[in-house]
């Protein structure tokens, strides 16, 4: 399916678009039940030799039970732990995690994640895709086989008219950098991603932070109108209005990884006036709940005091736990038939290999023409190969070391300019495989080779340009089949170093870090291929074997001359092979030679992308 028809499909005029608020097929009632995390760290800074390795235990035994039609709201100031108990009952947090959880009494699986939506704090979303193209792709991509693709079309218009996002459907999502829509509709359209494999189970992780009360109400009772069509829908929240907040029908309060109170949030201040800490006027509940997670409470005549918090933990563990666990026995033995995630759904993949790879290819197309073809890079090859032409200019065989350095500048430029462009591919969607790879969204596979296969276009057509530019102004032989050779080499050798770049990428993830990696590996690559230092170490000197330099400088070498073949010189006509700077080199004419360094390249440039894509498997992934 090609843009046109794209396009044809999302013109169609839809008349029954989704409705978010229908009930789902299937209930999920999550149970958590004495969750405790716990990491190390080192104590007394990271690159203290001797520095102590502690365990901190970020969450304390937390217990709670949240049912269909539920909306559980988790309140506490910062570093209380809200962020990572949603991260655990999203099935997204490894590591040592104790306690239990349970999606209708069985542990978290494959067919459960695919039934359960996760909204993060920042909206990862794509900058120079529309609101409308943005869900078709993710409709696309998460809706199963069974449903056509024009019915997932109207899937993703009709969560669009849901949100109320009719009027910015074509405008692009944009970023900090650039324009685009605003943040309650960009924070909407991340909600509409996670609404269109209708979710039994809905996470959100601060959905109304940065946003003004009006937005954060409309989101909120959105959210309250999922909850009521038997979803379970469970948010951190940090400081909800008055208005939001009798709209949870539950909430959670944590304090130092500590439960407080868990209970419907219309009885969470009687609760705490029973034991003696009533609100001294009239005020928003959130706020006087924050207060005592933060450990003050102000009295009748205003004056702050601090509390003793381990009371109030204490009295919730005495009072609350003991009543909510017969209940949550209860609920865990019945709801037996509602266990179906994991028989209805055999298939690991909402889509095949082949439909992944063609929906991320156009879409990796869309969002990175913009980047790629950009006229910054365009204007950069086009001035450096006509300065390169004009340095060069008309330099026939009679210049030999000046033939031979342009063909080593080549090689050199077009080495380093595809690799850093590279470089950077993995490290700045990370966030984005990251959340993707852990919706079970997509295989590995089918990312990697659309991501590879998008950049080609780009790869390839800027140094077949650069080369047309700078071969016929430089006197380089006119013939064709010396061009078509030494494109083809060149071509070679930008895939090879394209294939580092995403490797370093990938590996590292961190751009500073991979660009200085980066420069101090194609340095010694090319002080190692014998053009600067002709007479290299022995010690030293296996380097080259692994440098894409040496090989590409070969096989420009024997795209331009041959074995027989002679320049003037002082005594007269000298060959070519006995020239110092390609006979200490090594270079050698014969076809059997250049094929071998062409394998030597072939080879390289399949081993990086599969360290690549190694190093990307860890990426998405929950570790036990």
């Amino acid at each position: 399916m090609d843009h046109q028809e794209i396009a044809d499909i999302e013109s169609q005029n839809v008349d029954t678009p989704l409705d978010v608020s229908h009930k789902v097929k299937r209930q999920v009632t999550l149970k958590f039940d004495e969750v405790v995390y716990k990491i190390k760290t080192r104590k007394g800074g990271l690159f203290r030799k001797n520095g102590e390795t502690v365990e901190k235990e970020i969450l304390k035994g937390v217990t709670g039970v949240v049912e269909p039609g539920e909306m559980l709201a988790m309140l506490g100031p910062s570093g209380s732990g809200k962020t990572t108990l949603l991260t655990a009952l999203g099935g997204r947090l490894g590591g040592k995690l104790h306690g239990s959880i349970t999606y209708n009494g069985e542990a978290f699986s494959n067919a459960m994640k695919r039934n359960t939506g996760f909204v993060t704090q920042d909206d990862v979303l794509y900058p120079h895709l529309t609101v409308l193209e943005t869900l078709i792709f993710t409709a696309l991509l998460r809706l199963p086989n069974s449903i056509t693709k024009e019915k997932k079309v109207e899937h993703a218009k009709g969560v669009i008219d849901q949100l109320g996002l009719t009027s910015c459907k074509d405008s692009i999502v944009g970023s900090p950098y650039l324009r685009g829509v605003s943040g309650g509709e960009r924070k909407r359209v991340s909600i509409g991603q996670e609404l269109l494999i209708n979710p039994s189970l809905l996470f959100l992780d601060e959905p109304t932070s940065g946003l003004d009360s009006t937005t954060a109400q409309r989101i909120v009772s959105t959210l309250w109108e999922l909850a009521c069509g038997g979803r379970t829908v469970v948010m951190t929240i940090h400081q909800p209005s008055s208005r939001l907040y009798y709209m949870f029908h539950k909430v959670l309060l944590l304090s130092e990884g500590n439960t407080l109170y868990f209970g419907k949030g219309s009885e969470a201040i009687e609760y705490f006036s029973s034991m003696g800490y009533a609100p001294s006027l009239a005020m928003n509940p959130s706020d006087f709940l924050l207060d005592l997670a933060n450990g003050i409470y102000t009295d009748e005549f205003n004056e702050d005091h601090i509390i003793d918090k381990q009371k109030l933990i204490s009295v919730h563990k005495g009072n609350c736990a003991a009543q909510s666990k017969p209940a949550l026995k209860g609920i865990n033995d019945s709801g037996k038939d509602q266990n179906r995630f994991q028989e209805e759904s055999s298939e690991k993949w909402p889509t095949n290999w082949g439909q992944q790879f063609l929906v991320l290819l156009r879409r990796d197309i869309k969002e990175r023409k913009h980047e790629s073809f950009s006229l910054l890079r365009v204007c950069q090859v086009l001035v450096v190969a006509l300065i390169s032409g004009l340095l060069w200019f008309k330099s026939d065989i009679s210049h030999l070391q000046d033939q031979i350095g342009l063909l080593f500048f080549i090689s050199g430029f077009w080495g380093f300019f595809p690799l850093f462009q590279a470089i950077f591919t993995f490290p700045q969607e990370l966030m984005m495989l990251q959340k993707e790879r852990s919706s079970g969204m997509y295989r590995l596979s089918s990312y990697f080779m659309s991501r590879v296969v998008a950049d080609l276009p780009m790869e390839l057509v800027l140094p077949t340009i650069f080369l047309i530019i700078i071969y016929w102004m430089t006197g380089l032989k006119a013939n064709v089949v010396n061009f078509v050779c030494t494109l083809l080499s060149l071509l070679l050798n930008v895939l090879v170093a394209q294939g580092l770049g995403l490797a370093l990428g990938a590996s590292v993830m961190d751009q500073k870090a991979a660009t200085t990696l980066a420069s101090v590996i194609m340095l010694s690559f090319l002080l190692a291929g014998g053009f600067y230092v002709q007479h290299v170490p022995k010690f030293i000197a296996w380097i080259k074997y692994i440098s894409i330099s040496y090989y590409t400088y070969q096989l420009f070498i024997g795209s331009q001359y041959s074995y027989g073949e002679t320049y003037p010189c002082s005594t007269g006509q000298c060959r070519i092979v006995e020239f110092p700077s390609i006979k200490q080199i090594g270079v050698h004419f014969g076809l059997h030679d250049q094929l071998m360094a062409a394998l030597g390249l072939l080879i390289m440039l399949i081993v990086y992308r599969v360290i690549a894509y190694v190093a990307l498997m860890r990426i998405g992934v929950t570790k036990n």
